[in-house]
């Protein structure tokens, strides 16, 4: 799939959940790394995080989404590596199919505006919010932003 070994080529994306990617990452990492392979490291904070709620709705907490998203950069931090990038399900629609978030959904709110027909989604003013905290997040694991921009610079020729 990279027999040149070319940087970027090849996406590890991390589905670990939020109460184990600080210990489970941290090996993955330095395999990927001993032996050499040059990858783009990826989170999914979503998938690993869904939960059938009391009600029998499917849902994602947000508080664990921005948890594992949390634990990702600073395990990435903490090996010297780059944390890649980062994936969401969202929706600009006002939906109630995550909990939590500064919304404050519960799992009793959940029925008010569930419209997914796979995968609960955050709303907007979810997605807003983890932009916003994901920023912060970028700002304190990189220095204030500067070693991430130096690590996405590309060489000048």
């Amino acid at each position: 799939m990279n027999p040149l070994n070319e940087a970027g080529r090849l996406t590890v994306i991390v589905r670990m959940g939020a109460h184990k990617v600080a210990e489970n990452l941290p090996p993955l990492i330095r395999a990927v790394e001993r032996e050499g392979y040059r990858v783009v490291w990826s989170c999914d904070p979503m998938h690993a995080n869904t939960k059938v709620a009391s009600n029998g709705y499917k849902t994602r907490d947000f508080n664990n989404i921005l948890e594992e998203v949390k634990g990702f950069f600073a395990v990435h931090k903490a090996e010297g590596t780059y944390a890649g990038g980062l994936h969401f399900e969202m929706t600009g629609q006002d939906v109630t199919e995550c909990v939590g978030g500064s919304q404050d959904i519960t799992e009793e709110l959940l029925s008010e505006r569930y419209n997914t027909l796979c995968d609960p989604r955050l709303n907007a003013n979810q997605s807003l919010e983890l932009a916003f905290l994901v920023a912060e997040i970028l700002k304190k694991e990189t220095d204030d932003g500067r070693n991430f921009l130096k690590s996405t610079e590309k060489p000048s020729l």
